[in-house]
């Protein structure tokens, strides 16, 4: 017997939204550069005041080292799970990196 789950497209596309663009995922399905995925912020504080572009994005992901990336939106709910994988880029609602930390 099989079970087939529906996903209504409101909640996939919800889903969607989540992942990192395909332009800032590895192409090898790993980190961009050679670690073990740790995050190390201090790698990318130049990015501070700078706007978050796709490239600058991609710069930050690659530089910190991180598996993760997660941009941060003023407001935006996000998860107090700690994730030493994971670089955090807070924007502000003009686009400008306010802030980067891991986790």
């Amino acid at each position: 017997m099989s079970v087939r789950v529906t996903i209504p497209a409101s909640l996939a596309a919800l889903l969607a939204a989540c992942a990192p663009p395909q332009s800032l995922q590895p192409s090898s399905g790993g980190p961009a550069i050679a670690g073990d995925g740790t995050c190390n912020a201090e790698n990318v504080a130049w990015a501070t005041g700078q706007e978050a572009t796709q490239d600058t994005m991609a710069k930050v992901w690659r530089e910190s080292g991180a598996g993760l990336i997660r941009p941060i939106a003023p407001g935006q709910a996000v998860t107090r799970d700690f994730r030493p994988d994971r670089v955090n880029v807070h924007i502000d609602g003009g686009n400008v990196i306010t802030g980067i930390d891991c986790g």
